[in-house]
């Protein structure tokens, strides 16, 4: 374990997001990803950070349910809460693990 959290700059998590977004939209012929896959595998969060512990339980995520709570987000911006990054994430792992090169 770290003796001090990670401490991330916005700055560079801003800079480091729209890099990666230009490769995507590089590598990506349209203007939309397209995921043939829509169900996953998800550790509560309780076990996440625990590596020392298998996780007692597995969930079910959904990458559709996941993409529509950023869709309403677009739609009421001002509703924004700290897990549409946890949405956010699921969508773009799966699109980081479609997207090789």
């Amino acid at each position: 374990m770290a003796d001090e959290p990670l401490s991330i700059p916005l700055a560079d998590l801003r800079r480091s997001f729209d890099l990666v977004l230009r490769h995507i939209e590089a590598a990506t012929p349209g203007d939309t990803v397209a995921l043939d896959k829509d169900y996953f595998w998800s550790v509560p969060t309780e076990g996440l950070y625990d590596v020392y512990r298998a996780p007692d339980e597995l969930t079910i995520g959904q990458l559709s349910e996941s993409w529509q709570h950023l869709t309403d987000l677009l739609a009421e911006p001002d509703r924004a809460v700290g897990y549409h990054l946890v949405w956010l994430a699921d969508v773009l792992r799966a699109i980081g693990q479609d997207i090789a090169a």
